[in-house]
């Protein structure tokens, strides 16, 4: 079972997602408080696993609601995914895929993982 592991950087504090062989699986974005970050967390948790996957990649592509995993192409044409919640927030974004079935894994990764324990 993968973990949230919870750091103070610089500027605030964030998440990662970490899978059990110790691979980052998303990150958040970088919170002002514990608080907050504690609550993006647990947004991850509750969204993800009901989160339907809206591929971006695809000419045509079929809009998704929110919460979704939003698939996409970043400037170097790698594969990236992004979760956002039921009111639109991006809770956490991927790194970086160089085929689009290892990003769909990812997404699999997060959904099995989002259940977690936090490490601090």
């Amino acid at each position: 079972m993968g973990k949230f592991v919870v750091k103070e950087v610089k500027t605030g504090i964030k998440f990662n997602l970490v899978a059990g062989n110790g691979q980052i699986i998303g990150s958040s974005e970088i919170y002002t408080s514990e608080k907050a970050c504690l609550n993006g967390i647990e947004s991850v948790k509750k969204n993800a696993p009901a989160a339907a996957v809206e591929d971006q990649t695809v000419e045509g592509f079929a809009q998704e609601k929110c919460p979704k995993f939003e698939v996409y192409a970043d400037k170097a044409g790698e594969f990236r995914f992004r979760l956002k919640a039921r009111n639109g927030e991006i809770i956490l974004v991927s790194e970086s895929y160089k085929a689009k079935a290892s990003c769909l894994n990812g997404i699999e990764s997060v959904k099995k993982n989002a259940a977690s324990d936090i490490e601090k």
